[in-house]
Parts: structure tokens; C-alpha cells; sequence
């Protein structure tokens, strides 16, 4: 059955919900990107505890997060196959319920292999529902609503990972760290639930082929890629595994490239490429993705290593810089629906730039309140820019490439966040040692006398050298974490002018009003779908979910003012 929907009827030809009716459904929508991306950084602040508990060495238990990394490489590229062959709300469903269970199990695990074959079980899921929640968002909400929509959206993105440090230490603090895990279980199930109740299942209209060579080629060059930047501080960057790693990955990438260009049905399309827009907002989006990950990653090691504050309390001090994201993530949005990407994008990199330049004059000394202000200002900035660039990109691309466009960015992220905490890394230990050496060259060999206060701590023995040790090795590590964020600082400022390649909207598109049978063909198209149980009750969606799983309705003839929205086979009979 098709129905043919006038373009300015409440249903359009996207099928973006009328009015506000897609909040309910983009809430549920954060609940679960803000779920998996808070438990990455849980999970790194309760890496020693685990590391106590189970009384593993620190190499072995890094493999908590590296395995889970290396498995959500190789499921991100099956999003857009699985959504079109299960659909796209069934899937958020299953996704985020497998989600939750997983993470009960990670709490239950008994010893560290246990623990890091259920943390690969997790990352399926967890790798699922960021991608799917983005293509989704697009298929719900209204074009002249997008920025809003992402600055919503944005908080899952963004905000999860800033309150990340403070709610792990918490409850490190007053639990045990089981119960980092224990925490995505009742937001996982009350989250699939929501989702079953908003989203009503409809029957995926495509079965797609699936690309066996494509996803050999992509999953293996992104695991070689990951493992490579994961273990290339302990292997050695020259070691002839990593350098395999490297090749082997980058050719794996190449090839795949090759195959999707040739196959009628691929795995992701890289022809998404093409469109200038979406690829410089991509480039943007892993330039700020390596700053924000810098941040969040050394900051918190520092404060605990070199000042001595417990995860709860260097979390705190983060705090701010998550309200900041907060306040200024929807208004971010809104600049975008008024202006359009280009400015809000520069003022938000150059506020971002200033404010990680701040942090170069890290030392001993500084204390929380500095940090705080720092970071707050430059969470604005971040802010302010991120959703922005992201949104320009994926609408710049065709509805029927958002999926790819989705999965294509979640790649680059991920890849890019791990090359660059990888690349950042072998910076901070290259400095540390050159430091070290610097510093212990300025001591006079045998002559004590000439340097005040030495004496006196070789009178005290072993007990006055260590803390000499200390003070120099505390020294040594706020200059080393300064020259990162100065490699933060010039990255962020260089794209500013790609920023300003980015679309700027003059003015808004003007509304046509609406034809005289509009409320007989939204009446004709709504009783086409089955309503759930909500769908008697606001704020049920039930115009949303026909395109969700269905494929993009076909373009329109020329001078007609219509639009065609293919509703799926048994459409109103539901699974």
C-alpha cells in the first residue's frame, strides 16, 4: 500500500513527527547514547580498583577497555545492514535491553577473563546504539528542528562522558566497582521498555544482501588499526607487530574501499565522501573528539597522580564543566536552527582553543579552582561548536545516506579518539623521559654544597632523596600533560579554518500553508499504523515510526507538491 502525503501535511515526506511530538521519542533516543557513552569513562575510573580486586597486573587489566574498544570497531559497520534487516526500532530495542544485561554481567564477573569476554558482549550492543540513535534522530525530526534536536542529542554525546569521572569516583567511593556495571541495568530495561512503547514496530520493507567481503575487509583493518594504537606504547611503535598491524589495517581499509565501490549493496557507502560538507564536518568532529578525549583522559590522571586527590574529588572538579555543557548544548542548537553551522562552529573552536591553551600553564601549584574555570570555559566552546558541525555534515547528505553517514562518524571517532590518546601518549612518555634526564643533568655530580637545601636531604638518606624524587617526578608530569593540551590547543585553532567552510543559513525556509485535504490524507496515513499502547495517550508517535523502517520515499515528479511515503507490507498487522 502506498499513500501519497501532501509535503506540508503534518506527516512530510520524511515523515518527521508534527509539532513537538518527536521529544518523547528523542528523549528515549538519549537514554541510551547517554548510557554507553558514560559507562567508556566509568570504566577507566574504576580500572585500578578492578586491577586490586582481581589482582591483575596493569597490562593485563588494560584489556578491559582494549577488548571492548576492539569490538565495537568491528560492530559499528553492521548497524546499517542489521537495521535494515531487523528495523530500526525493534533493533533500539534489542540493542539497548543487550545492553543491560551485558553490563549485569560485567558486575558479576569472577575473575578478569570473565570480565573481559563479557566486556566484548557488551560492545555489540554498545557499538549498536550510538549509530542507530543518530539515524533515527534524522527519520523523526522535523528539518527546521534538526539543531535543536542534536543539542538535545548532544547531551548524551557530550555530557555523559564530562559527569563520567565524578558519578564512577562516587560510587567507587561508597560501593564496590561492580556497581558501575549494576548501574546501566534499570536504565537499560526502563529504556527498551520506552522504546517498544513509542516506537511501534513496523516490518523492514528491504532485505539487503549481506557484504561478506566488506565487513571481512573493514573489521579487520579497524581492529589491526586499534590494536595497534591500543598496545603500541608496550610493544614499541617501531616493534615489527605494530608496524604489521599498521599495514596490514591500512591495506585491509583500502581494499574494502575497492569492494564497496563495486558491490550493489555495501556494507557502508563511502560514497558519502563525496559531499564536501559531510567530510569536512567529519574532520572537524575528530579534531575536537582528540581535545575533548585529551581533557577528560589526562586531566583526572594528573589530579590524582600529582595532586593526590581521590577519582571522587577529581571528578568534582569536573563537575562544572559538565554543567557548562549542559547550559550551553541546546542553545548551541537553536543558534543552528537561526544561523546555520559556520559561525556558532568558529566562536565555539576559538572559545575551545583559549581555554585548552589555559591548561598549558598547568603546574603543582595550580589548584582546583583554576581547573575548573578552564575547563568550564572551554566545555562552552566545545559545546558550542560540536553539535553544529556534526549536524551541517549528516545534513548535507541524502535521508537514505544518514545511516552511513551515522556509522561513517562513530568510525571516525572511535579510530580517531584511539590514535589520539595512543599518539598523545607516546608524547607524554617521550617528554617525561627527556625531562627526567634534563632536570638530573642541572645536578652538580659530587658537589651537593652548590645547590641550597641538597645537603640536607642527602643527610636524611634514602627517606629525603624520594622526596626530592617525588617533587621532580610531579614537576616532570604537569610539564608533560601541558605540552599535550598545547598539541590540543594548535590542533583546535588550525580548523577553525575549515570551520569556516561550513554552510551559513541567511534565512529560513518559508512555510507553505497547508492543502485542503491534508486532514483527510494524515487521517488515511495514520490509521495505516498499527498504534501502540501509548498511541492513545500523548505523546505517542504515530507518524514517526512508517519511516523509521522503511526505505526513503521516491523523489518528486517535477512542479508536484506531494510527496510519496511507501508504507511496509503488514504494516498495520505489526510483528
Amino acid at each position: 500500500m502506498e499513500v501519497v502525503v501532501p509535503s506540508s501535511a503534518p506527516t512530510g515526506a520524511s515523515g518527521q513527527a508534527p509539532g513537538g511530538r518527536w521529544v518523547v521519542p528523542l528523549i528515549v533516543l538519549v537514554v541510551g547514547m547517554f548510557a554507553t557513552v558514560l559507562d567508556t569513562t566509568i570504566v577507566n575510573v574504576a580500572i585500578p580498583a578492578i586491577q586490586k580486586d582481581l589482582g591483575a597486573s596493569s597490562d593485563d587489566v588494560e584489556w578491559i577497555v582494549t577488548a571492548y574498544t576492539l569490538a565495537l570497531g568491528m560492530v559499528v559497520p553492521l548497524c546499517g545492514w542489521l537495521g535494515d534487516r531487523i528495523g530500526l526500532s525493534r533493533l533500539y530495542a534489542f540493542a539497548l535491553a543487550g545492553f543491560a544485561v551485558t553490563s549485569a554481567l560485567c558486575g558479576l564477573a569472577w575473575d578478569l577473563p570473565s570480565l573481559v569476554a563479557f566486556r566484548i558482549l557488551q560492545a555489540i550492543p554498545g557499538g549498536v546504539l550510538p549509530v542507530i540513535s543518530l539515524t533515527m534522530l534524522y527519520r523523526i525530526v522535523p528539518p527546521a528542528k534538526i539543531g535543536s534536536a542534536m543539542g538535545m542529542y548532544g547531551l548524551g554525546v557530550v555530557v555523559a562522558p564530562a559527569i563520567g569521572p565524578t558519578l564512577g569516583g562516587w560510587l567507587l567511593e561508597h560501593t564496590t566497582w561492580p556497581a558501575i556495571f549494576f548501574i546501566n541495568l534499570p536504565i537499560g530495561l526502563l529504556g527498551a521498555v520506552a522504546a517498544m512503547l513509542v516506537f511501534p514496530s513496523i516490518r523492514p520493507t528491504t532485505w539487503p544482501k549481506f557484504d561478506f567481503w566488506g565487513f571481512i575487509t573493514i573489521a579487520y583493518g579497524l581492529f589491526a588499526i586499534l590494536l595497534a594504537s591500543s598496545e603500541g606504547q608496550s610493544w614499541g611503535w617501531t616493534g615489527y607487530r605494530v608496524l604489521l598491524l599498521f599495514v596490514s589495517g591500512a591495506l585491509s581499509l583500502a581494499l574494502f574501499v575497492v569492494i564497496e565501490l563495486e558491490v550493489e549493496t555495501p556494507l557502508l557507502d563511502v560514497r558519502v565522501f563525496k559531499s564536501w560538507s559531510y567530510t569536512n564536518s567529519l574532520l572537524l568532529i575528530i579534531v575536537v573528539s582528540i581535545g575533548l578525549n585529551a581533557v577528560l583522559f589526562y586531566l583526572p590522571q594528573y589530579m590524582q597522580e600529582g595532586q593526590g586527590l581521590t577519582a571522587l574529588n577529581a571528578g568534582l572538579t569536573l563537575l562544572p564543566e559538565a554543567f557548562a555543557l549542559v547550559i550551553m548544548m541546546p542553545i548551541a542548537g537553536k543558534l543552528y536552527d537561526l544561523i546555520g553551522a559556520r559561525w556558532p562552529a568558529v566562536a565555539g573552536l576559538l572559545i575551545s582553543a583559549y581555554g585548552t591553551y589555559l591548561l598549558t600553564d598547568l603546574t603543582p601549584a595550580t589548584t582546583r579552582m583554576e581547573i575548573m574555570v578552564w575547563t568550564s570555559l572551554r566545555a562552552l566552546g566545545v559545546a558550542l561548536a560540536m553539535m553544529p558541525i556534526m549536524t551541517a555534515g549528516l545534513s548535507a547528505l541524502p535521508p537514505e545516506s544518514t545511516g552511513a553517514g551515522s556509522a561513517w562518524s562513530n568510525v571516525g571517532q572511535r579510530v580517531a579518539g584511539s590514535l589520539g590518546l595512543a599518539g598523545l601518549g607516546a608524547l607524554v612518555s617521550s617528554q617525561q623521559n627527556q625531562l627526567l634526564s634534563d632536570r638530573s643533568a642541572l645536578l652538580p655530580a659530587g658537589d651537593t654544597g652548590s645547590v641550597p637545601g641538597l645537603q640536607q636531604l642527602v643527610d636524611q638518606g634514602v627517606t629525603g632523596l624520594y622526596g626530592l624524587y617525588q617533587q621532580l617526578q610531579v614537576q616532570v608530569l604537569a610539564s608533560a600533560y601541558a605540552d599535550v593540551f598545547l598539541v590540543a590547543t594548535v590542533l583546535t585553532a588550525a580548523v577553525v579554518l575549515l570551520a569556516l567552510m561550513l554552510p551559513s543559513r541567511t534565512s529560513p525556509a518559508v512555510e507553505q500553508p497547508p492543502p485542503a485535504n491534508a486532514d483527510v490524507v494524515a487521517t488515511e496515513f495514520s490509521e495505516s499504523v498499527e498504534p501502540t499502547a501509548l498511541d492513545t495517550v500523548e505523546p505517542a508517535v504515530l507518524d514517526t515510526p512508517a519511516v523509521l523502517d522503511t526505505v526513503e520515499p521516491p523523489a518528486r515528479a517535477a512542479g508536484e507538491n506531494r510527496a510519496h511515503v511507501p508504507v511496509a507490507a503488514g504494516a498495520g498487522r505489526g510483528d
